[in-house]
């Protein structure tokens, strides 16, 4: 727990009993979801739960605070946090493949093209991704709900693509070896790491049909969270070693990517990565208690080592 976490009225051991609640009852419903490893073709989908296993999930937990905060019941949201983490997945295996960063290691282990291959690599990813909308489109919800449910999928649709994590991932490859100016690095970032993490308040306000002012407050959170926790990765792959990012340290500058530490220098970008995670908690104030768990989120965010 970092200092400032106290200033929530949420204790540490009701925010760990809380989440560790959710994260319960995420395991179940992605375990439901994913195809058991010994239907056919099982390789593939033994790969498929080797990509989901692991990781802090802090998509879901996102996902579940935020609609706490609007007052759903868990049960509604469980399809939207195994959908985002379904997408967070198939990203990872997509980014760490040959074509793309080209890296071995993911969550401590081998990553999934080293585990099994390159061509499962690619075919997991796409697995991954069209199952996160299957889950998402047969979600039960009462008849008079269902346009929301289509906001929600659309959502999470704008967020993943061309427009949002993918198109980030493309800007983020043409800028390999170029200094790009810092206005156009936190646009790439909302996109490829931002418009996810945006995508776990947007879903939720979307299933509630929430008042304007509680969306626009979970809108500015999500939008800060994304740029901070940005930022703090990109601080973290200077400072901290394979060992404790479980991925490869040190991947940015042997790509010669422009980072926040690359053009703002190390302590100036470990400080906006503080100011930033401080005006997201900020913003939720409209929501007031309402709000404890997303703000002990992001003070748990801030703290990670990976």
């Amino acid at each position: 727990m970092t200092p400032a976490a106290s200033d929530s009225g949420l204790s540490a051991g009701l925010f760990q009993q809380r989440t560790g609640a959710y994260l319960e009852r995420f395991l179940r419903a992605l375990d439901h979801h994913l195809p058991p490893a010994t239907q056919d073709p099982s390789r593939l989908h033994e790969a498929m739960r080797y990509a989901c296993d692991g990781g802090k999930r802090l998509r879901a937990l996102l996902v579940y605070a935020a609609g706490e905060a609007l007052g759903l019941a868990a049960e509604v949201l469980d399809a939207q946090a195994v959908a985002v983490e379904l997408i967070h997945a198939y990203s990872l295996v997509h980014d760490d493949l040959p074509a793309m960063d080209d890296d071995d290691l993911r969550r401590g282990r081998p990553t999934v093209h080293k585990a099994y291959d390159e061509a499962m690599g690619v075919l997991v990813g796409d697995a991954l991704q069209t199952l996160a909308f299957e889950v998402l489109a047969q979600s039960a919800v009462p008849a008079e709900h269902a346009p929301r449910q289509l906001r929600v999928i659309a959502a999470l649709t704008r967020a993943s693509g061309s427009l949002g994590m993918v198109g980030g991932q493309a800007v983020d490859i043409e800028s390999e070896g170029q200094r790009v100016p810092l206005a156009r690095l936190e646009s790439l970032h909302a996109r490829k790491t931002g418009a996810l993490i945006l995508s776990c308040m947007r879903m939720p306000a979307a299933a509630a049909g929430a008042e304007p002012e509680a969306a626009q407050a979970l809108e500015t959170f999500g939008r800060l969270l994304g740029l901070a926790y940005q930022i703090q990765d990109d601080v973290l792959d200077v400072s901290a070693s394979t060992e404790v990012l479980g991925k490869t340290a040190g991947k940015d500058l042997a790509q010669e990517k422009s980072t926040y530490p690359a053009l703002l220098g190390f302590d100036a970008a470990k400080n906006l990565a503080a100011q930033t995670f401080d005006d997201a908690r900020a913003a939720l104030a409209p929501l007031g208690a309402r709000a404890e768990a997303l703000r002990w989120l992001a003070f748990e965010i801030e703290s990670r080592s990976h």
